[in-house]
């Protein structure tokens, strides 16, 4: 058990890294730089600030990173549990991670183009400021794409939490919900933008449900909650 419990406290230990360094890119420079309705304030902004917005396209390099580590430890946490749902957990969490590398590049384009360049210069200040504009349309966009597989993967972390034994049943249900949010977050966005706001605030309060499990992680690890024979039916389950 104190080789389980270590082995999750590192995956927590990663996760937390993720969640400190994530809202950076994902949160703090769309917010300060990025208006919704206005491309000039917009390219404005980014050439005010593009000291910020590359370090927003540092943060995404970096979490998206850890996240690999992450999935693998998680991988290597709950495969005994159940080989087939682990597998299906690694592949939903790491499809994202390229997404959102190369979703990176829609910022580089909106800070060339708000920037400018001589190469550029066949293009009006408000024509490049509306491309600019575009690109950062996309990038938010991208980002939904990506916020899909972030929900998928929670779902079967959820089914392994569930089966363990050695992490509580009711840390299941608060991932379960942040996956739910994360899709329905995702689909809002995407495919039905005129639902009302109020379904924002929703998705943002089931997604709070993710912490519950980094926090437990990081604090508990791995804790047997049903007495030592709980293990034995979660490891003959892989099997099934």
């Amino acid at each position: 058990m104190d080789s389980m419990k270590k082995q999750a406290r590192v995956a927590g230990a990663l996760y937390l890294l993720v969640a400190v360094t994530a809202p950076l890119g994902l949160m703090v420079v769309p917010a300060k730089l990025f208006d919704a309705s206005n491309a000039a304030l917009t390219a404005e902004r980014i050439r005010g600030a593009e000291t910020l917005l590359r370090l927003g396209m540092a943060s995404e390099f970096f979490h998206q990173a850890v996240e690999v580590f992450l999935v693998m430890a998680l991988y290597q946490l709950f495969q005994p549990v159940n080989q087939r749902l682990a597998r299906e957990m690694v592949w939903l969490g790491l499809i994202p991670i390229p997404i959102v590398f190369l979703n990176v590049l829609n910022e580089v384009a909106a800070l060339m183009l708000a920037r400018g360049a001589d190469f550029l210069n066949v293009f009006d200040r408000p024509q490049l400021d509306a491309l600019a504009f575009l690109f950062v349309k996309l990038h938010g966009s991208g980002l939904q794409i990506a916020a899909v597989f972030w929900g998928l993967w929670l779902i079967p972390l959820a089914r392994l939490i569930w089966r363990s034994g050695f992490i509580p049943k009711l840390v299941a249900v608060p991932v379960m919900a942040a996956g739910l949010g994360y899709l329905l977050g995702a689909v809002n966005s995407l495919l039905a933008p005129g639902l009302p706001d109020a379904l924002g605030a929703l998705t943002f309060i089931l997604e709070l449900g993710e912490p519950v499990l980094i926090l437990w992680l990081v604090v508990f690890g791995a804790k047997a909650v049903a007495g030592p024979s709980n293990l034995a039916p979660a490891a003959l389950s892989s099997y099934r």
